[in-house]
């Protein structure tokens, strides 16, 4: 159900510092787009609003054609509308997590003047960093053998967000753009409502002297997926035997289409079964009862 007001759709509750709406509708239709990114996107924001609204959470819309909902910390610092209550505490006690809550919203400086915080890109309702949070700093949740069999971490493998691994070039420096996770000897990258891969540039790859080494060699000038490639790079760069894991969303086949399409050019079996997809809906099976239930609520992730 659409909205002529905006007025109408937000106002600013002084008691709770809550964005809410007086009734539970939803917020102005989003443009639909083409492909599954575009379609889980919507659905997310959908989802994200009508949690906001039942919860009376912070909240507020970025104010372009496709909005989306970004929620924002309860006055006292305990909760963020973002993130489950006990994970949220969990990361604001870890001056390293903790860090990654301060990085501006893209659209920060467009801020409308009514919101009572300064947007984070950890704020946003469809942000995979935020989702790979919720779960892998909700406290006690790698103790479990199944989430541990699963990724095939060690037992005291510890979270790192941001990870940047030393990936070699052929000038002689490194590639340390950043992993979205480092759990012991496994380096993830999540994937939520991100576009598919789209072509790179083959002279972009080839900067890397393990490209040819670890894939079969391409003679397109653009080749799809830049980045599962150097995720697939920096596990071939890092010591031992690393593992790279691409995690995405079920409701992403064109995700999973071009991994299993760049898995096919791998050159060796031994890097072939260092590599691993998994789904946020697989890796659900494994956590506890409250954090399924969240997943579910807020982002219809339901364990399959």
């Amino acid at each position: 159900m659409g909205c002529d007001d905006e007025d109408d759709l937000f106002h600013l509750d002084d008691s709770s510092m809550a964005f809410a709406a007086s009734e539970p509708v939803a917020p102005k239709p989003f443009r639909p787009g083409r492909g599954s990114a575009f379609a889980l996107r919507n659905e997310l924001n959908d989802r994200a609003f009508r949690y906001a609204i039942r919860h009376r959470l912070l909240h507020d819309a970025t104010p372009n054609a496709n909005p989306s909902i970004v929620f924002g910390p309860d006055p006292g610092g305990e909760s963020h509308g973002n993130f489950l209550d006990p994970t949220y505490r969990a990361i604001v006690a870890d001056p390293l997590w903790a860090a990654r809550l301060t990085k501006a919203h893209t659209a920060h400086r467009r801020v409308w003047p009514r919101a009572a915080w300064r947007w984070r890109e950890l704020d946003a309702a469809t942000s995979s960093d935020a989702l790979l949070m919720n779960i892998f700093c909700y406290p006690g949740v790698l103790e479990d053998r199944a989430m541990r069999a699963l990724l095939g971490i060690e037992p005291d493998a510890r979270p790192e967000f941001g990870y940047k691994p030393r990936i070699p070039l052929a000038n002689g420096r490194f590639d340390r753009t950043e992993i979205d996770l480092h759990l012991g000897s496994l380096l993830v990258e999540a994937k939520l409502t991100e576009s598919s891969p789209g072509p790179t540039r083959r002279a972009l790859l080839d900067r890397y002297p393990g490209f040819a080494e670890a894939l079969e060699p391409r003679l397109e000038e653009t080749i799809p997926g830049y980045q599962l490639h150097r995720g697939i790079l920096a596990a071939l760069a890092e010591p031992g035997n690393a593992r790279f894991c691409l995690l995405a969303d079920a409701r992403r086949p064109d995700l999973l289409e071009a991994w299993y399409a760049i898995l096919a050019t791998v050159r060796t079996g031994d890097l072939r079964c260092r590599l691993q997809m998994l789904t946020w809906q697989e890796l659900a099976r494994t956590l506890p009862e409250a954090l399924r239930g969240f997943l579910e609520e807020k982002y219809g992730i339901v364990p399959c």
